[in-house]
């Protein structure tokens, strides 16, 4: 079977596919470039969890694969089956899972299509990327890093952008001028805020490595841990600590910190970003388990 990348119109018309009523589709706002970014919503309880995809322009595969738990989960739904342990019905009606497959489609269309002469901000943001290849685009529409853009340890980030040359819009580590100045992570926040008491994990989908990131200084609790453990097990992915920038700014340290909320990055896949579209078959395997199993152990 050949794959393609995921491209913003091959999400759209995934979620036109996707009907019934074991599935809910909503927009949480719209990017900088005015596309609307889906949130779905599987399941009715009041406990839930949330599932991030694409934070980064050439990571779209996590878009591909959170589509494929979609699609798996409706299936599974009517067909009233048992999955691992959990029949279906009744994750249905005691969790809910709200999943945005798609948090930077303007970055992911500037990764897969360049950046066409129509777009307002062409000239900009050729300029912070060095040329029109734009195969390795991280960024928003407007060069800001989205998982750099949450309050956490955003200051002491700041001073290591510096230190590293980064004074402006980027194709990748760029903050942003304040926390949350990006309509797609204010968004979220928002959402994630009005939404606390209900949503108890979050799970973050990146690129590559394999590796489970639950890190945000000294505010892991013992369920955390125990969690990620179960995560690893499941995924076979290994527990480790990001580093270097990559400690800073991310989802999953907000929601640590601010929500005191387990919440993990799984950087999903190996080889050299962005990944082969035909690893996505392959990394929803992996992960298969742990996306059905997440509401429940959490």
């Amino acid at each position: 079977m050949e794959h393609h990348p995921v491209d913003y119109k091959a999400l759209t018309d995934a979620l036109k596919t996707m009907t019934g009523g074991a599935v809910e589709i909503n927009v949480l706002t719209r990017s900088i470039l005015g596309r609307e970014i889906p949130i779905l919503t599987l399941g009715q309880g009041k406990r839930a969890v949330l599932y991030v995809g694409a934070h980064h322009g050439m990571e779209s595969i996590t878009s591909g694969v959170l589509l494929d738990f979609i699609a798996d989960y409706i299936k599974q739904y009517e067909r009233a089956a048992t999955v691992y342990e959990y029949p279906i019905k009744y994750l249905f009606q005691e969790r809910r899972i709200y999943i945005v497959p798609m948090l930077n489609p303007d970055g992911v269309e500037y990764a897969i299509h360049g950046v066409g002469a129509e777009n307002p901000l062409r000239d900009r943001v050729i300029r912070m990327n060095g040329g029109e290849d734009f195969s390795h685009w991280q960024a928003n529409a407007r060069g800001v890093d989205l998982n750099h853009n949450y309050d956490a340890g955003f200051r002491a980030y700041k001073k290591k952008e510096a230190e590293a040359g980064i004074t402006g819009g980027a194709p990748t580590r760029y903050s942003g001028e304040y926390p949350e100045s990006e309509p797609e992570t204010a968004a979220l926040c928002r959402f994630l805020r009005l939404r606390r008491e209900n949503i108890v994990g979050i799970l973050t989908l990146h690129t590559q490595g394999e590796e489970i990131f639950c890190s945000c200084g000294d505010n892991l609790t013992a369920k955390t841990m125990s969690v990620g453990r179960v995560i690893s097990r499941f995924t076979g992915y290994r527990l480790a600590r990001p580093e270097g920038l990559a400690a800073f700014g991310g989802l999953t340290d907000w929601c640590i910190a601010d929500l005191f909320r387990p919440a993990f990055t799984l950087e999903c896949g190996k080889g050299e970003n962005p990944l082969p579209p035909e690893q996505r078959p392959l990394i929803y395997e992996r992960l298969r388990r742990i996306l059905f199993s997440f509401p429940c152990i959490v």
